[in-house]
């Protein structure tokens, strides 16, 4: 069965956390001890109706407050698909938890209060899909009940929200007027929207075709451990492990090994269970070479024929995530693949406009939550893919010298 990963996002209260738990209880993916804890705590909050936002709020704080803060990963399954859903915040200080809900998602659910329509919240959160290179975006416009399921409220929305559409870098957009609090067209169609002819969310989330990232051309392998046994059985073996972040590795591959430009052969390829004539993202695997290189952690091993960029200039798109601006000509740490080194922000070319997804080149502060273009030097080179090409080795983490915070994260160009 195909696996399908979407995550939820919109501001506070439009109902994120409530259509997950719709979704998940109309599709009977809830286990009945779940459900009669639900209920439970339902009763004892004085709801009058199960409140299925309690499936994915768990923390006690969400409960107090009614709100998601942390992300919240469910896992359920379809005769069609299996899923994985994040259920991320809409507050904007916890924009970063979107921004980690959203990195490794094929899928987004933007969710619109039909009495707020679109607001800057929902710009914010699908310009952060469409820089996630999130590729399928469904707009929920919820709450309908509340607006008397009115069709012309529905077209206003979705008008609105085309108007941004040529900003954002989307393949698919897909609009449905849902009720999450009473199930309207989340799983069965609704008789409140005899003018809406389109489909269920379920029926999209088991049918939209799944365009996998994984990159199978440019292969590239960054080393995260030495494996030296020196037994009797394996005494001169010698065994790069790490992940496979695109590509493909074949045994007698022709490799360059980088920084150091030295090439070799692939003599052998492991895992716990023996050896693989080849490897492919994401395996885990352990690369033995025919001669003796130094190979270190930090370290990518490439094919000779394909080599990724190896920039110390870099300019990337960064999501700011710390109470403290970014500096410019600020140093930070950045952990780019399995390589840690130190890097200097060099200009900020320009900070994006929410409101209206402008470049904005005379506003320089970056405050948290905000998005902005960089320019920044690191201290030896990176070996990087553009982002568009390849989400592992394009995008970085920076984090604070003096702290040990990760203050932002980049998606390179």
């Amino acid at each position: 069965m195909q696996l399908l990963r979407f995550t939820t996002a919109g501001s506070v209260d439009d109902g994120k956390s409530t259509l997950i738990g719709r979704l998940l209880y109309d599709s009977k993916s809830i286990f009945q001890d779940q459900l009669d804890a639900i209920e439970e705590t339902s009763r004892r909050k004085g709801d009058g109706h199960l409140d299925l936002a309690l499936v994915t709020d768990g923390l006690r704080a969400e409960r107090e407050q009614g709100i998601t803060i942390d992300v919240a990963y469910r896992y359920f399954a379809t005769p069609q698909r299996k899923f994985i859903i994040a259920d991320t915040p809409g507050h904007i200080q916890y924009t970063r938890n979107m921004v980690t809900g959203a990195s490794t998602a094929d899928l987004a659910i933007i969710l619109v209060d039909a009495r707020n329509g679109v607001i800057e919240q929902t710009l914010r959160h699908s310009f952060i899909a469409s820089l996630l290179r999130i590729r399928h975006i469904v707009v929920c416009i919820n709450k309908m009940d509340l607006v008397d399921f009115s069709q012309d409220v529905y077209n206003e929305i979705k008008n609105h929200f085309m108007e941004f559409v040529p900003k954002f870098d989307i393949q698919d957009i897909y609009f449905v007027p849902i009720s999450a609090l009473h199930g309207d067209n989340v799983v069965k169609k609704s008789g409140n929207t005899i003018w809406y002819n389109g489909e269920t969310l379920l029926h999209l989330l088991e049918n939209i075709p799944i365009t996998y990232h994984n990159n199978m051309t440019d292969a590239r392998f960054p080393v995260q451990y030495v494996i030296r046994p020196q037994s009797e059985e394996f005494h001169d073996f010698r065994g790069y492990a790490g992940r496979v972040e695109g590509g493909i590795f074949k045994k007698g591959d022709l490799v360059t090994v980088l920084p150091s430009g030295l090439q070799s052969t692939i003599k052998s390829i492991s895992t716990l269970d023996g050896e693989l004539d080849l490897a492919f993202e994401p395996q885990s695997v352990t690369i033995s070479l025919n001669d003796d290189i130094d190979v270190s952690r930090g370290d990518m091993i490439v094919k000779s024929d394909n080599m990724p960029e190896q920039q110390q200039i870099v300019k990337a798109m960064v999501c700011w995530f710390n109470p403290m601006p970014l500096q410019q000509r600020g140093k930070y740490t950045l952990m780019h693949t399995t390589n840690t080194l130190r890097c200097m922000i060099q200009a900020i070319d320009f900070k994006m406009d929410i409101n209206t997804l402008e470049k904005n080149y005379e506003d320089k502060n970056v405050g948290m939550n905000d998005i902005a273009h960089v320019t920044l030097q690191t201290t030896k080179p990176i070996f990087s893919d553009a982002y568009r090409k390849n989400r592992n080795t394009g995008s970085f983490v920076l984090v604070d010298e003096g702290t040990n915070e990760t203050v932002g994260v980049g998606m390179i160009e």
